[in-house]
């Protein structure tokens, strides 16, 4: 045990720095991740939001954090949400719209 506690003192962790774009990726992350689960049953649109589901995927796949690109998608999930008709569902994914949009106000922890 000793052994391992005098590593962590002569070794100083190094700890990857995070950006406001990663703290942003990670809850958009999330987001969709809840989206998933709320959509996992079939309903009349579901197809739609599955697509945008798989597109906001690829969308998080990528190296680089494009800010417009992700309100783009915002705003091309409020017209999927406007195309569903079950009402309950509706409702469920706003709360997903609104919280996507506090995922992208995010910011890093200032240390």
């Amino acid at each position: 045990m000793a052994k391992a506690d005098s590593n962590k003192t002569s070794v100083e962790r190094k700890r990857k720095v995070q950006t406001d774009e990663d703290v942003k990726r990670k809850a958009v992350k999330l987001v969709v991740s809840h989206m998933k689960k709320k959509v996992a049953k079939e309903f009349l649109g579901s197809q739609h939001i599955n697509e945008w589901i798989e597109e906001m995927e690829e969308l998080l796949k990528k190296p680089e954090f494009e800010f417009v690109e992700y309100v783009q998608m915002r705003k091309k999930l409020n017209d999927v949400i406007e195309r569903i008709l079950e009402e309950e569902m509706r409702f469920k994914l706003r709360d997903s719209w609104y919280s996507l949009g506090r995922a992208l106000d995010k910011k890093a922890k200032q240390h």
